[in-house]
């Protein structure tokens, strides 16, 4: 396996090959299934998503201003807002959605808020095209809805998540999810309230780390018309209550132009055989 730096971080080539993609049963959302056999060519993709000292590079040197920004508030959890935070707009399907003028990347629960204390941890409230102009700096790309299943799954075929079937193997925790009684009570069981570091949890069989749980990470497709596009691995919101796409087959989308507090990303490119792959 070859890891290489791009803009300080690391990558991993990988070979590519044919893979099962996908999930079939009772637990599967829309557009999870059927499951089946793809090929995907070789690429590189990033071990860790795209972390907030990356992202704050990539602004100092070309003063990037995030959707968040120019549109002046983004959706923050509830739960993470002191008590006596003023009321705000919430969404009516799901309240615990905040809109918290002044919240964005560098403020991820508004102007009270900082990540002077969270620089290895994911950038947040970052849209598509936020994304997608950070890859263009780094001369990179998003990666594939395909790209990303196959390296979220590590090498293991047919797993619900990166490391095997069983969410919490052993009594360990593997990803930072949902913890309790959502969205009342985080027992806080895996140690994060929020986002955790973008290397907290074991690197899967790829050496990616944190493909499920977390944040959501932004691919390069549309997701079944062009009005939005996918978004994969859940965040460090699901909880099995009501929503448990923190499965590697999972998948959700978003418009262009949206962004929250449990969505970030990380980068790939194509890659040739010539170098070290596996």
């Amino acid at each position: 396996m070859s890891i290489e730096a791009t803009k300080a971080t690391s990558m991993v080539s990988l070979a590519g090959g044919a893979f099962l993609m996908g999930a079939e049963g009772p637990e599967c959302d829309e557009g999870e299934g059927p499951m089946r056999e793809v090929e995907v060519d070789a690429f590189a993709i990033d071990t860790c998503a795209v972390s907030n000292s990356r992202f704050a590079a990539f602004v100092e040197a070309t003063g990037h201003v995030t959707d968040a920004e120019r549109y002046g508030w983004s959706f923050v959890f509830g739960g993470l807002l002191p008590d006596e935070f003023p009321d705000t707009r919430g969404s009516v399907e799901v309240p615990w959605w905040r809109q918290v003028y002044g919240a964005c990347w560098q403020r991820p629960e508004g102007p009270h808020s900082s990540i002077a204390d969270r620089l290895d941890h994911p950038v947040v409230h970052v849209s598509w095209r936020d994304a997608e102009a950070f890859c263009r700096w780094s001369g990179t790309r998003l990666p594939s809805e395909i790209e990303w299943e196959f390296a979220a799954r590590g090498g293991l075929v047919g797993k619900r998540f990166p490391w095997g079937d069983e969410l919490e193997p052993g009594g360990e925790h593997r990803m930072n999810v949902w913890q309790g009684t959502f969205p009342a009570e985080n027992t806080l069981g895996d140690g994060y309230l929020g986002t955790c570091p973008v290397d907290a949890f074991p690197a899967n069989g790829y050496g990616l780390h944190n493909t499920t749980g977390n944040v959501w990470e932004w691919c390069a497709d549309f997701s079944d018309g062009e009005g939005a596009k996918v978004t994969r691995g859940g965040s460090y919101l699901c909880h099995d209550s009501y929503c448990n796409r923190y499965r590697v087959a999972a998948r959700s989308s978003n418009t262009v132009d949206t962004s929250t507090g449990n969505t970030g990303f990380r980068c790939a490119r194509d890659q040739s055989l010539t170098r070290e792959t596996r």
